[in-house]
């Protein structure tokens, strides 16, 4: 878990950085933005997973091996009860009150989800929406920032009808070259 945590992070902060040379060995943007995260995910995720194995076969070999395994319990139950609790807030969602079924309003762990739900929401921002479009932006003004400007190699005025000198002489090269 930790390395797929560490190569999330690391993509979600690298991407900005990177697609900007990407651009330059890619004329889609779109397969730019694909190579930039696929590359760093995976390179990230097999480093860290090479780290990792390392540390546990360690960790296992030593006196802590018992600590290790409790901990990794209790961090199973949390992980769990997250995943029982989003679950439950999702359906809670989803289905009003007076239509779920009684087994759920009668639930003996339902004041146990409904509270823990609640603390994870005080835990979200006020308009998440509005949050996450932010950052998005920013991102998106700090990649556009980046980005070098391209200037054309030839200059035409906007109300040429066509193309200019240097143009038609370029491209009647390309035709010949061709044949």
């Amino acid at each position: 878990i930790g390395a797929w945590g560490a190569a999330a992070i690391t993509t979600v902060y690298s991407f900005p950085r990177l697609v900007p040379m990407a651009k330059t060995y890619f004329n889609n943007d779109t397969v730019a933005n694909i190579a930039v995260i696929a590359g760093v995910f995976l390179g990230t995720l097999i480093v860290a997973t090479i780290i990792t194995s390392r540390i546990s076969d360690m960790v296992l070999d030593s006196r802590i091996g018992a600590l290790d395994r409790t901990l990794g319990f209790l961090f199973g139950l949390a992980r769990g009860l997250l995943i029982v609790v989003v679950a439950f807030m999702f359906f809670a969602w989803l289905v009003p009150d007076k239509q779920q079924p009684d087994w759920v309003r009668t639930a003996k762990s339902l004041s146990v989800l409904q509270s823990t739900g609640n603390w994870l929401m005080t835990l979200l921002p006020d308009d998440p929406e509005s949050t996450i479009l932010k950052r998005l932006k920013r991102d998106k003004d700090e990649q556009t920032d980046a980005a070098p400007a391209s200037s054309p190699a030839t200059t035409a005025t906007v109300g040429d009808g066509g193309y200019g000198k240097s143009q038609r002489d370029g491209l009647r090269q390309l035709i010949e070259g061709k044949r």
